[in-house]
């Protein structure tokens, strides 16, 4: 058991329990993004120690990953499930007990001692401790038969159609294992010899385990930032060349733009919110790089033209499940068709801005092919003169020629399995008639 399991698990971890169900409630029950929780200046993390708040957001996010078989195991210890309040933190215990290992007198009396100090779950404070009880017991065997937690239909079925059952499956599982830190280094073989990280073949640099991300070394110089695997690969199909404009479309946080600014190019990063883009800032100044960074919206900015765009489109982040395991609790089948009709109009756009001879990258970090294949299907059906460009996708370092499709890189939490995953994405790369 990881040492942040085991302090969460003794009686100091209470203040991060009665924290993590609260980021529940908001999740579960007034349907907040978990990052708003955690952020908001009056939510359950306020005034908390920042251990106390890293091991709430964890103790939250791995429930919500383990929801299903954490309900799986209660439902043989209660008949009726409790209100919301008891329930979460009934969820709560077993995800401690039977997932992440923690000491069951530890989980238990917290529980008892939580479940008691608040007037709306006081009355079942008998209950939480019989069921834990009971759970510390028996329900690590019944976990241990459960299958990884399934997405809602909406989301599954249009899964199944797109990659068949099986596949459908092994995304779930990837999702159930959350995701390692993968970063993006200017000397990623460097890095990953210093820090004994395992070097990708995509060339981002992997770390297991729990890391502080700024206590490493190399942070203060900005030798690297943090940025999944699969996220890094959109810069680096873009390729920009030292000199090149290039036009940085929904930048923020900025990963993007840090790798573009690095290869040298001149790059402008746009972005329609102001809050988002200071940790872009932030990692400029830690870096020494340079863009122009605008705050506007894409579809009214007035700009010029540019030999490269790089167009990373707002979309329903199905992708990123695997860090993000609040997503599927709060998105809805209607949020799709509108931002599928975003993406037509921001591609349109985009394209207005690629000079004659230049190329444009589109991106999703999405695993819905009308958030993809289809919006690229739709623009060439559309847009004379302009072809997606398969050579150099298939060139590109480290890349599976089973992720290559005739419209370009798809990309699922499934993939490189063994290593941990990545996110999902819809990545290509169209070049206009000069």
């Amino acid at each position: 058991m990881a040492q942040e399991d085991r302090k969460s698990a003794a009686p100091g971890g209470q203040a991060a329990r009665k924290a993590a169900v609260g980021l529940l409630v908001a999740v579960l029950e007034e349907g907040q993004l978990l990052a708003a929780a955690v952020d908001a200046a009056d939510g359950p993390l306020a005034g908390l120690a920042p251990d106390d708040k890293a091991r709430a957001q964890r103790l939250a996010s791995e429930t919500l990953r383990h929801l299903g078989p954490a309900d799986a195991v209660l439902k043989s210890f209660v008949r009726k499930p409790p209100l919301p309040a008891a329930r979460h933190l009934l969820r709560l215990s077993v995800v401690e007990l039977c997932h992440m290992g923690a000491a069951a007198h530890g989980v238990v009396d917290s529980a008892v001692n939580l479940a008691g100090s608040d007037p709306a779950t006081a009355r079942v404070k008998g209950l939480v401790n019989a069921v834990l009880r009971r759970v510390a017991e028996d329900g690590p065997e019944i976990w241990a038969r459960q299958q990884a937690q399934r997405l809602p239909n909406w989301l599954r079925g249009r899964l199944q159609s797109a990659y068949g059952g099986k596949v459908t499956a092994a995304i779930e599982t990837a999702h159930a294992a959350g995701a390692p830190l993968d970063l993006t280094a200017r000397d990623a073989a460097a890095l990953a010899e210093t820090l004994g990280g395992d070097l990708l073949p995509t060339g981002s640099v992997r770390l297991s385990g729990s890391r502080q991300v700024s206590g490493l070394p190399g942070y203060d110089t900005g030798a690297f930032w943090v940025q999944d695997a699969a996220a890094a690969l959109p810069a680096r199909v873009l390729a920009a060349t030292p000199g090149e404009t290039v036009l940085d479309l929904c930048a923020a946080p900025g990963g993007k733009t840090l790798q573009l600014a690095a290869a040298g190019a001149s790059v402008t990063a746009l972005d329609a919110s102001e809050a988002r883009l200071r940790r872009l800032h932030d990692n400029l100044r830690r870096t020494g790089l340079e863009a122009k960074v605008v705050v506007a919206d894409a579809l009214t900015w007035k700009g010029g033209a540019f030999d490269a765009v790089l167009l990373d489109a707002p979309c329903s982040a199905t992708g990123t499940i695997r860090r993000h395991p609040d997503l599927p609790f709060v998105k809805q089948s209607s949020d799709i068709r509108a931002l599928a009709a975003l993406q037509q109009q921001m591609l349109d756009r985009a394209l207005g801005w690629v000079k004659p001879g230049g190329r444009l990258v589109y991106c999703t970090c999405s695993l819905l092919p009308e958030e993809g294949e289809d919006q690229i299907a739709g623009l060439l059906e559309r847009t004379p003169g302009l072809w997606v460009d398969q050579d150099a996708l298939a060139a590109l370092p480290g890349i599976d020629p089973a992720w290559l499709g005739p419209l370009g890189l798809r990309l699922r939490p499934d993939f490189w399995a063994e290593r941990g995953g990545m996110d999902g994405f819809f990545i290509t790369l169209l070049r206009r008639e000069a």
